[in-house]
């Protein structure tokens, strides 16, 4: 079931009387109601971080990391085990969750593109009214662009969906046209985005550059992710961070983020949760796999990135996410190492050789390993590959590049290329008649 589909049903259950189905509710205004001035428009572009932050908050993480080899099951819910072993069935809870998350901030993102073009309030000014714009196609990218690597094609659905009738019609677009899309509101949320300031869990010009690379990557735009890397590179506002454990031990707002998600003791982000083991109080579900600690405690491999992980023997355990006592550590995005890698493989897959190295070597060197001794094309690749697989050991990256790059097969075992992409909800295939027979092949 669309996500809306829930808010609408649950909407209509609650009304007892038929009046209610056609007054205006007293706790609760239509989007282009309640956007109306600049407090409205302000809170309205939050509601869509908010969005954002929501599914950022351990789901979709989850789904770039148990399902490839870094990251195993170590609990007892069936949801994991099914990410683990690549079995996953359309109704698993976190793929599920995360992809009607994805939605909700998109829908944020279109009331917001919708209806702030016609705030007239002087207090809100042009600056700032550009700025929300280009925010809000900035997280409607980031929606499409995840929903497509995790999902293929989607439904692009382009403006707030307030009733039943604006859902229907809606067709799935293929993978191409949903990148499309993505790369459509990037164009835009770059020319209306401020160049950047001082924050970074804030959209800003260098956030719709960096994931502008991103994308070109996945759809082997090589030169342009070149420039779009190097565009980002080269704002002094980003460097890559020592020691290594700095950006996460030290979290906020590092100069290694380019783009993260911020929480408060108001509101937490548990995902640690997850990792630690209970004599920390976690649940200690997902747990580092035997190969990716023996490459973090490896100098010649992981160096200093031996700090992702604590413990030892059978309870090692990984640390990202819980370094500040209140549950308020970010969620990572982008940073600055991942503009390196996506410039240095998208030279090497231009014949580039010399200076892909000298992108994946600033990568090693500030992780205190020594330079890559690869010498052809080939070789080059694999070291950009492995090295993304330990730099980001933990975070939304290592299933999804062996996806992109085609080797999960080669890597993971997994000779179905069904299995690469995540079922659509099995409730959204059974209750909206525009994607009956619809669902990602094998589900």
């Amino acid at each position: 079931m669309k996500p809306i589909y829930q808010f609408l049903l649950l909407g209509v259950l609650l009304s007892s009387c038929k009046k209610f189905l056609t007054e205006t509710p007293n706790n609760a205004l239509p989007a282009g109601q309640s956007i109306t001035d600049v407090g409205t428009a302000r809170a309205a572009i939050l509601g869509a971080y908010d969005g954002v932050q929501n599914y950022y908050a351990g789901n979709y993480p989850t789904l770039g990391v148990m399902p490839a080899d870094n990251v195993i099951f170590n609990g007892t819910l069936s949801q994991y085990l099914q990410l683990d072993q690549n079995a996953i069935p359309a109704d698993n809870v976190t793929t599920v969750a995360a992809y009607q998350g994805i939605y909700k901030a998109i829908n944020a993102a279109n009331s917001v593109i919708a209806y702030v073009p016609g705030v007239n309030d002087p207090q809100l000014t042009a600056a700032e009214k550009s700025t929300i714009l280009g925010e809000a196609y900035f997280i409607r990218a980031l929606g499409y662009f995840d929903l497509g690597r995790g999902w293929g094609g989607v439904q692009l659905q382009l403006a707030p969906t307030k009733d039943l009738s604006g859902l229907k019609g809606v067709k799935r677009s293929s993978l191409e046209d949903t990148y499309k899309q993505v790369q459509a509101d990037l164009n835009i949320a770059e020319g209306l985005l401020p160049e950047d300031a001082s924050t970074r869990n804030r959209a800003q010009k260098s956030a719709a550059r960096a994931l502008h690379a991103r994308l070109d990557l996945y759809r082997g735009n090589w030169d342009s992710a070149e420039i779009y890397a190097s565009a980002v590179i080269a704002n002094a506002k980003y460097s890559l961070v020592r020691p290594y454990s700095s950006f996460f031990t030290s979290p906020f707002l590092s100069a290694e983020s380019v783009f993260e998600l911020t929480f408060s003791a108001n509101d937490r982000n548990s995902y640690w949760n997850l990792w630690y083991p209970s004599s920390a109080g976690g649940q200690y579900t997902l747990k580092p796999s035997a190969s990716i600690v023996s490459r973090l405690n490896d100098p010649a491999v992981g160096g200093s990135r031996k700090a992702l992980i604590a413990g030892s023997g059978s309870s090692v355990y990984g640390v990202l996410y819980n370094t500040s006592a209140t549950s308020t550590d970010p969620s990572y995005v982008i940073r600055i190492a991942e503009l390196y890698l996506i410039r240095a493989e998208a030279r090497a897959q231009q014949g580039k050789l010399a200076l892909a190295l000298g992108d994946l070597n600033a990568v090693r060197a500030r992780a205190d390993v020594g330079p890559s001794a690869a010498v052809s094309a080939s070789d080059v690749l694999q070291a950009i590959e492995d090295e993304n697989s330990v730099e980001f050991a933990f975070e939304a990256h290592r299933w999804f590049d062996l996806v992109r790059t085609k080797r999960a097969g080669v890597v993971l075992g997994l000779t179905n290329s069904n299995a690469w992409l995540f079922p659509l909800p099995l409730s959204d295939v059974l209750s909206d008649p525009d994607l009956e027979g619809k669902n990602n092949p094998g589900y």
